[in-house]
């Protein structure tokens, strides 16, 4: 059988403009800088000094308030700039399986889109795998199946044996 090319190609690691475009770099860097040793000693520090500045400004309101104000305002930007960094692995992780699922003769193209798929229909193909695993637990060599219908193939086979 002949593979079929694709007619449409991947978009071109172009950079895009605008706010998504700075939003995209921004996010990138921050997650670099954060994720660092360095950042982490840096947060500590200022803890450190807050904390050693306790004294000095009597323990006053307004003390408290510059370091929960200050926790509260990064704490609440980071949230979108990790959920930006999140979805954008997700959603490379998830090419990279459905490149695999695809590139496999034997592997079902069924769930190169499950990640569409609503929760109750995730569940109903959970459910399968769980039995069919089980089923598959059965056999002496696991390497024996190669794709979800050769599994269950191959078990029902050996079930009428």
């Amino acid at each position: 059988m002949k593979k079929k090319e694709l007619t449409q190609q991947p978009p071109e690691n172009k950079k895009r403009g605008g706010v998504a475009g700075f939003f995209e770099r921004f996010s990138s860097q921050v997650i670099y800088a954060t994720g660092s040793a360095w950042a982490f000693c840096t947060a500590l520090g200022v803890i450190i000094l807050w904390a050693v500045t306790g004294p000095v400004f009597g323990f006053s309101d307004t003390w408290q308030l510059v370091i929960n104000t200050g926790t509260t305002i990064i704490t609440f930007l980071m949230v979108f700039v990790i959920q930006k960094s999140q979805n954008k692995e997700s959603k490379s992780v998830q090419l990279k399986l459905n490149e695999l699922i695809a590139a496999n003769r034997s592997a079902s193209n069924r769930l190169i889109v499950a990640e569409d798929l609503s929760e109750e229909e995730l569940d109903v193909l959970h459910k399968y795998y769980c039995k069919l695993a089980d089923e598959t637990k059965r056999r002496i060599d696991m390497r024996e199946s190669h794709s979800v219908e050769e599994a269950i193939d191959n078990t029902e086979e050996k079930m009428q044996d």
